[in-house]
């Protein structure tokens, strides 16, 4: 049970050097999310050239989702232990390999593909080296907000579905990727000599492996997971997914499927910190609720399959502004709850789990898609999914008093 015991004080005051560290990991996390959602807006052009099947096709985009949220596990335990200056240009570094392996090794061969995939999931890991970052360089009262700026790294998605195909389009398919492995390259280089820990950073001690068993079980630890595997799990299946859905479901083409995914992904990354804001004056508790109630409302609604204008376009961006707040809102929670010194285990084990949540909706929906020829059952499930996530919040995450912003 989530709760958090915070008196009522003057709100401390947050260092410019926070805001700086808090500016260079959000570029760090948009570029490694930029990377790590290449595959996605080509997924039909791959499809066709590899002859792959509906199911084959979901597997290969969803792969390196699976990867970046297992990975987060370590990552997080690892950036506790050695810290974000560390691990922040470490990962960005090595993440440029299987970006040029996909772009110019892997692009005819599914096997080769899946590989590249797979270590192109590095990059989605950058998520649990940014969050202890920012948690340590700002107060508990600001915390939601931080971290909700932070989350707007996710728009390396929505770069991804605006410019991929355009840019396969206009210059070649390898062009992308070697765009992400320059900005990459720079990044890991302006990374390591900006970023800074915070000083008060705690260092756990004992093996990472320990640590990670013994946040994992922390009824808190699962009881986040599972909220975020909705929240951000869902943002994530259709940032992936949604390109496919729009071509089969309403037959549009590529192009205009990747631009409206993009215009998914952005009006979710933008409510992501109004989800952190909302939380640091309202609770993240009471946020959640609101937000999973939307989502079960619209994607009911989205299951019927009606045209897009202008109801079925009113239900995704409902959807896309609601599960984008709800991600803010579950990592205010975790700078609520986390017992100092766990915050990167905390979100590896969370972050895993809401990556997870964003791997198995393609895999289900490819393969209702192949049994039944649409997509209802599949959308009609994530209403149900969001409503049980909406009553699971309010009865089992119960709300306490969050800090005073009062000045004084």
């Amino acid at each position: 049970m989530a709760r958090t015991h915070t008196a009522d004080r003057v709100a401390p005051a947050v260092p410019r050097q926070a805001w700086t560290m808090l500016a260079v990991a959000t570029i760090g996390f948009t570029i490694n999310f930029w990377a790590w959602a290449l595959i996605s807006p080509l997924g039909s052009f791959f499809a066709g050239h590899l002859q792959l099947s509906a199911m084959q096709k979901s597997l290969l985009v969803a792969v390196p989702v699976v990867v970046g949220s297992l990975g987060r596990i370590p990552v997080g335990a690892l950036t506790d232990r050695f810290g974000a200056r560390t691990m922040f240009p470490l990962i960005s570094a090595l993440t440029i390999i299987p970006v040029l392996f996909v772009g110019y090794v892997a692009t005819d061969s599914l096997t080769l593909m899946l590989i590249g995939g797979t270590a192109l999931g590095l990059g989605g890991t950058t998520f649990a080296v940014g969050v202890p970052l920012v948690n340590a360089w700002f107060p508990a009262e600001k915390r939601g907000t931080a971290l909700g700026i932070f989350g707007i790294g996710m728009g390396g998605t929505a770069i991804s579905a605006f410019t991929t195909v355009a840019l396969k389009d206009a210059v070649g398919l390898t062009f992308p990727f070697t765009l992400v492995a320059i900005a990459l390259a720079i990044y890991a280089v302006v990374a390591y000599l900006v970023l800074r820990d915070a000083p008060n950073r705690q260092i756990p001690q004992g093996s990472a492996v320990r640590r990670a068993w013994n946040t994992f079980r922390l009824p808190v630890t699962l009881q986040l997971s599972f909220l975020y595997a909705v929240g951000f799990g869902g943002f994530v299946a259709f940032s992936v997914y949604l390109p496919t859905y729009l071509k089969d479901a309403h037959d549009l083409s590529p192009g205009d499927a990747a631009i409206r995914t993009a215009g998914f992904v952005v009006l979710a990354v933008a409510m992501r910190p109004v989800g952190g804001w909302l939380s640091d004056r309202l609770h993240p508790v009471r946020v959640l609720v609101a937000c999973f109630v939307v989502v079960a409302v619209f994607a009911g609604i989205s299951a019927l399959e009606r045209p897009l204008a202008p109801l079925g376009t009113v239900a995704f961006l409902a959807m896309a502004a609601a599960l984008g707040a709800a991600s803010g809102a579950v990592f205010a929670l975790v700078a609520l709850v986390a017992p100092p010194g766990t915050v990167g285990s905390v979100t590896g084990i969370v972050g895993a789990a809401g990556g997870l949540g964003g791997f198995a909706p393609p895999l289900v929906m490819g393969a209702i898609y192949g049994w039944v020829g649409n997509y209802k059952p599949g959308l009609a499930l994530l209403a149900i999914t969001a409503l049980v996530a909406a009553v699971y919040t309010q009865l089992a995450m119960r709300p306490a008093p969050v800090p005073s912003h009062r000045t004084g």
